[in-house]
């Protein structure tokens, strides 16, 4: 019964893209949705993208570990994102562009660091969508008879097949479906299901330590480092800005995001209390990542245990969408017209690229291209969590102040941009080299040292020329208006 109800929802999705590519009609269509979503669509979309299988097995499998505390890695991703929405994504709407890099180069002009920042951030959506697609097996492999790679591809040709169809228009309707699949998954049923499989919460307390009802018991600096990375991550990151431009005002932007941020905090701390029911029914396990499908399987009964898988592999394949088309989308716009621009293609075919005339189906190509490089890096990749620590790290210590600087302080100039991802993209490198590369010192010295630097050469360096400004404040007042 549950592989049967797996297999309907992966029909479902495809079938979803389908009609969705109906709606492609333009690279505004197919990039960021026409830039028309309005709260509903934009709420549910924007948390399904932040929820992926690190929130949702990972975050049951934290709570198995640490118990309540284990709640903190996505409330940071919901802070994250209650950040952004209140204080950035009002603007970020409003500046109708497609990918960080082009923001960056509208701030500070054509020496502000953008391209560097696009190979940058094509490494990272890159590995996160590498990330979402290797769990599909933790799922997959249990229900189907197949091997680890199998279980990758399955999961892999899916995500590409309703993602290719309409672009951000499948991924957002797909993205719909999706979240109701997990609210239904985990609120409605795995959770109840799982307290009472303890003998609720006073039969859980009697057979647990204290330590799992302590919200410090992860350590301060393990909770401290999760706001850190993953909090400052949702401030900059192409998958979560994409999303923001496609919002139909600045409005959507922030009290939609705002609504998906206290959605996200919530499914956190019932991630974490499942994960803790888990620990007190199920004791033994090996790996605290099982727990979630253990559970679905063992404590919720056939049909409705289909719908909770169901629910992890939506929280999977919406961040591996939402990552896939990020990635094919700074490839198409920014990374691939830079290196023809540096092999001689002219600069209108250059621009022509990364304008909203732009071919959809080059577009297409790009998202199977991507995709299929994405897949096959999932099954030869075999840890995932280095090589996400890294594009993290590098992200927010190299990335973060030139961007959140650009959108708050005027004084920012386009070589104090670029000297600060250099700085802090070298002492990022430096301290993962000292102190290893899952140490927390790396992305505090990337941070520290981008920050220092940012300021120094800006305050000695000239300001911004005004036809570069006046351009950046002409979009930026369309937010306030």
């Amino acid at each position: 019964m549950n592989v049967l109800v797996i297999v309907l929802y992966l029909a479902a999705m495809v079938v979803i893209g389908l009609w969705a590519a109906r709606r492609a009609h333009t690279a505004t269509d197919y990039r960021v949705a026409g830039r028309r979503l309005g709260t509903g669509l934009y709420t549910s979309t924007m948390a399904a993208v932040v929820l992926g299988g690190a929130s949702t097995v990972g975050g049951v499998g934290l709570g198995y570990q640490y118990g309540i505390s284990g709640m903190w890695l996505v409330v940071a991703i919901a802070t994250g994102l209650a950040v952004l929405s209140l204080f950035f994504a009002p603007r970020i709407q409003s500046l109708k562009v497609f990918t960080v890099s082009q923001m960056l180069q509208l701030r500070y002009g054509a020496r502000g660091g953008a391209t560097a920042s696009s190979f940058v951030m094509l490494a990272y959506t890159v590995m996160i969508a590498v990330t979402s697609t290797a769990a599909y097996a933790s799922i997959f492999s249990v229900l189907f008879p197949i091997s680890r790679p199998w279980a990758i591809l399955l999961g892999g040709v899916v995500v590409i097949a309703y993602s290719v169809l309409g672009g951000m228009w499948s991924i957002t309707l797909t993205d719909l479906m999706q979240f109701v699949f997990m609210t239904i998954g985990i609120f409605a049923i795995l959770l109840p299901f799982s307290l009472a499989a303890g003998g609720g919460w006073s039969g859980i307390t009697e057979r647990l330590d204290a330590s799992y009802f302590s919200a410090g018991s992860m350590g301060f600096q393990a909770i401290v480092t999760q706001f850190v990375v993953y909090g400052f991550g949702m401030l900059i990151g192409q998958d979560i800005w994409q999303r923001v431009f496609t919002a139909r005002s600045p409005k959507v932007a922030r009290w939609g995001g705002l609504a998906a941020a206290g959605y996200v905090a919530v499914y956190g701390v019932a991630g974490a209390l499942i994960g803790t029911a888990a620990a007190a029914v199920l004791p033994t396990l090996e790996v605290p990542e099982e727990a979630f499908a253990a559970m679905a399987q063992y404590h919720v009964p056939a049909g409705l245990g289909g719908v909770v898988l169901a629910a992890g592999v939506a929280a999977m394949m919406s961040t591996a969408s939402g990552a896939t088309i990020a990635a094919a989308t700074v490839a198409r716009v920014d990374v691939v017209p830079t290196l023809r621009g540096l092999f001689g293609a002219s600069p209108e075919d250059v621009e022509r690229a990364r304008s909203e005339e732009a071919s959809v189906t080059k577009d297409r190509v790009y998202v199977v291209v991507v995709g299929l490089v994405i897949t096959a890096l999932s099954m030869l990749v075999s840890s995932t969590v280095v090589a996400l620590t890294i594009a993290y790290d590098l992200l927010v210590g190299g990335l973060l102040v030139a961007v959140l600087g650009g959108l708050v302080w005027r004084r920012g100039t386009a070589a104090g941009a670029l000297w600060s991802m250099a700085a802090g993209v070298v002492a990022t490198v430096a301290g993962m080299l000292a102190f290893g590369v899952l140490a927390n010192a790396p992305i505090y010295l990337g941070l520290v040292s981008s920050a220092v630097v940012f300021v120094v050469v800006s305050l000695v360096t000239r300001p911004t020329p005004p036809q570069i400004s006046e351009e950046w404040n002409r979009r930026i007042q369309e937010s306030k208006a």
